[in-house]
């Protein structure tokens, strides 16, 4: 009898608290959340040297953030810097790191901590595709797409997450991908390590809602291709549902979403359907609808990012 009491009681509760979850989603479905307060946090971007990243620093720069800048191009990242300095930003640090070498990030991990301070808000946004056929792709550039686009999440987590805990006070960002929600032709290797990022974004939020560490955030951002040329001749078969995305558009989302504090942020929201779609249409189904979105075909011709003269 008493088992039979603490089962009801516990449903209740759980009713109960899903009944105000649901009606919270349903308000801010309708009342956009009120937008964070970045000035003074501290910011780190990987792959700031260009593209995405670029945008997002100028971004968080005119919010008076502190931003701090990794690229593997010295090049690249410190042309990012001068822009951001040209905002009017006072604090800004650029180092070249190679987020696939585990020791270098280590490294360049503990030089930010002692020369700005600890990082609150991580956006691990670096990333690389090879665009090529599975049997056709290299090992060395398959292990080398994990190795940036996966395994440098595992090491930027381990330098910086701690501090976070600590100070009951961060926010982790993971830039994967529409790729790291459904297999792309032609993209195997990149969905992969952009699935293994989301998954791993995802598994770590847990930990931190299981262990009640209400002070760390998550966001997990899955755009579709951005036109920052690391797609390059990349197309689609329905703008309407699924466009290639403008750079400054992808980058505004991004940053509503983290300033929102969401935990998912896809890009364009037809991405929201399409997964529900993958949940509970049959296969055959599921097949003509990304024949006829053109996911089928969309890597065919894929050029990759321009060589600079």
């Amino acid at each position: 009898m008493a088992l039979s009491l603490n089962a009801a009681k516990k449903l209740l509760i759980f009713l109960g608290k899903s009944l105000l979850a649901l009606l919270k989603s349903v308000v801010f479905a309708f009342i956009p959340k009120s937008r964070k307060n970045i000035a003074g946090e501290t910011i780190l971007i990987t792959g700031s040297g260009s593209g995405l990243g670029r945008l997002l620093a100028l971004k968080f720069a005119q919010l008076g953030s502190v931003v701090v800048l990794w690229d593997i191009n010295q090049e690249g990242n410190e042309e990012t810097c001068r822009m951001v300095r040209e905002t009017g930003a006072s604090r800004v640090y650029a180092y070249t790191c190679d987020c696939s070498r585990r020791e270098e990030v280590y490294r360049v991990a503990d030089q930010v901590k002692r020369e700005v301070g600890d990082v609150s808000i991580l956006v691990n946004n670096a990333g690389i595709v090879t665009g090529k056929k599975f049997l056709n792709c290299p090992d060395e550039l398959m292990e080398k797409s994990f190795d940036v686009n996966f395994k440098a999440h595992l090491w930027t987590y381990k330098a910086f997450l701690p501090a976070m805990i600590a100070k009951k006070h961060g926010h982790l960002v993971c830039i994967s991908s529409s790729a790291g929600l459904v297999g792309v032709n032609g993209l195997a290797d990149y969905c992969a390590s952009k699935f293994a990022a989301f998954g791993f974004a995802e598994s770590v939020f847990v930990e931190t809602f299981v262990q009640q560490q209400k002070g760390i955030k998550t966001t997990i951002v899955c755009p579709f291709f951005i036109k920052t040329g690391m797609f390059e001749g990349c197309t689609t078969g329905c703008p309407l549902l699924l466009p290639i995305l403008e750079p400054e558009y992808a980058a505004r989302k991004i940053l509503d979403g983290i300033l929102q504090e969401k935990l998912y942020v896809y890009i364009p929201r037809s991405l929201y359907l399409i997964m529900f779609f993958k949940s509970i249409l049959p296969l055959r189904m599921l097949l003509l609808m990304a024949d006829y979105l053109g996911i089928f075909y969309s890597m065919d011709n894929f050029s990759g990012p321009k060589k600079k003269d």
